[in-house]
């Protein structure tokens, strides 16, 4: 089964363990990720500005580590990334800002990926959110 799967939590939300531990679980069962999507809070899954407490699990640390390592396509939405602050080095630049907070594997890009994503699924499959 072919999964795009969305996460709308920060990273200090139980959502966003549930959804590492989701698509770890589905590549060791045999199926495939078509994308990861970070929208909303979930966006700071994939900021290199999160600091965790040492006695946490740093999940950012850990997404990035789980998609380099598995190859997968992590697409952090840039609206929801430039409302927050969550910039990459080319935002950062057009919009003049100093901090670069989202470098490689992420990729910042519009909403239309995620509806690409699910095109290509199939299932979508959501964390987090109000």
């Amino acid at each position: 089964m072919k999964f795009a799967i969305a996460l709308f939590s920060a990273a200090h939300a139980p959502s966003s363990r549930r959804a590492l531990l989701f698509a770890q679980a589905a590549l060791a069962g045999g199926h495939e990720i078509v994308r990861l999507f970070f929208y909303q809070d979930g966006v700071y899954n994939a900021s290199d500005a999160v600091v965790t407490p040492q006695d946490e699990l740093d999940l950012p640390k850990q997404w990035r580590a789980f998609i380099t390592e598995q190859n997968l396509d992590g697409v952090v939405c840039i609206a929801a990334a430039l409302r927050r602050g969550v910039l990459n080095a080319e935002e950062a630049g057009r919009y003049q800002r100093d901090a670069v907070a989202v470098s490689a594997p992420w990729e910042l890009s519009g909403l239309g990926q995620l509806h690409d994503a699910v095109q290509d699924a199939d299932r979508l499959i959501c964390f987090g959110g109000a």
